[in-house]
């Protein structure tokens, strides 16, 4: 541990959110099914900067969880931040006889413990808390109580905090309470993010921007005052407006630019008239003539734009057969860049391209430059 207040990183894991996923579902999915208790396993803190996916990466662990177990999960949200200490303890009120004081179970408490239910407790922003507060979520991380309140056996605990490098509020941990946490530092992978965006229906105008401008995923610089900057979480509402809010990107623009910056917004919105010069996705899919575009920004961007339409249309085989048949057409990255994002439609999707003669002729020429992803 750093002297002062600094909380030293430089020995810990690094995992993109993709990774981290698959390791702690996995990890509880193993505990579920031997009928072990979530106490065997350490609490989680995940470290990383803001925005890169921290608050995701557990929203994704209990998708994992419900689909390989079965189970229902419930994420309840804990922002430390905002809390005071009896928020956590809970209201303090005399007891029937008005002898002694009792305290009122908190909220946060309030879970279901059926057998059927996992529970998963995540306290955002606990580095960042008053110490008060920080001396209750500690209590809860390591002995999962908070004075008299027990969390249920059906409950994990995950812990997050932005580092100290990232000029956030953060406070020192005390060694003796870290050498009871297992830590994990959340680093940004464009791939990894990719993955979760085309299965998570993010803007393809986005996911093709991104594909062609992989470093404006994250333009995180804690030295800088700006308040508008460009992360994972910020592309995601950057992608909520263009799905949700009636409106083109010239339109939306003043709304983009105080999501992600005036210069980003700009560099979006000049790549997004890359658009007008495509051919009509539902062409393709249509089996018309269509002709290849030859420049690289108009390649990422038609294939952004037919995964989103294979994603949506995912069980029109014959439809989906005529986009593979135009994948031939491209250029091979771009082919295979195109096959690569349509196996990230959904978990397994792969099994049902694999019914298409097609995409299995495709495989047989060029399926080894997808390294396994299938």
């Amino acid at each position: 541990m750093a002297k002062g207040n600094e909380i030293k990183l430089s020995n810990l894991p690094t995992m993109t959110v993709g990774s981290l996923v698959r390791h702690l579902a996995g990890a509880y999915v193993s505990l579920i099914r031997k009928r072990e208790s979530f106490q065997k396993m350490p609490s989680v803190m995940l470290w990383g900067p803001p925005g890169v996916g921290k608050s995701q990466a557990v929203r994704q662990i209990a998708q994992e969880i419900e689909a390989e177990t079965g189970k229902k999960t419930h994420v309840t949200d804990v922002r430390l931040l905002l809390f005071n200490p009896i928020d956590l303890r809970g209201i303090p009120t005399a007891n029937e006889d008005k002898t002694l004081a009792i305290w009122l179970k908190p909220q946060i408490f309030q879970m279901d413990e059926s057998e059927d239910v996992v529970n998963i407790l995540f306290l955002d922003e606990i580095s960042a808390a008053p110490q008060s507060v920080q001396a209750a979520a500690y209590q809860i991380t390591l002995d999962r109580v908070v004075g008299e309140h027990r969390l249920p056996e059906n409950c994990i605990v995950i812990a997050a905090g932005n580092r100290t490098t990232d000029k956030s509020v953060a406070f020192k941990m005390p060694k003796a309470l870290a050498n009871r946490l297992l830590h994990l530092e959340v680093e940004v992978s464009f791939a990894s993010w990719k993955e979760w965006a085309i299965r998570s229906g993010v803007n393809p105008r986005v996911v093709g921007y991104l594909a062609f401008r992989q470093e404006a995923l994250l333009q995180f610089d804690p030295g800088s005052e700006e308040l508008a900057f460009c992360t994972p979480r910020s592309w995601e509402m950057v992608s909520n407006l263009l799905n949700l809010v009636e409106g083109d990107v010239d339109e939306l623009f003043p709304l983009i630019s105080g999501l992600i910056g005036v210069g980003a917004a700009a560099d979006f919105h000049t790549w997004c008239g890359v658009y007008q010069e495509l051919p009509k996705v539902e062409d393709i899919f249509g089996g018309k003539a269509v002709k290849v575009p030859k420049r690289p920004d108009e390649l990422y961007a038609l294939t952004s734009a037919m995964t989103s339409y294979a994603s949506a249309h995912r069980e029109e085989q014959e439809e989906i057969r005529n986009s593979i048949i135009y994948a031939n057409k491209l250029p091979p990255d771009f082919s295979v860049l195109l096959m690569r994002d349509y196996l990230y439609i959904e978990k397994d999707y792969g099994k049902k391209l694999l019914k298409i003669p097609e995409f299995s002729r495709w495989m047989q020429t060029k399926g080894s430059l997808l390294n396994g992803s299938i």
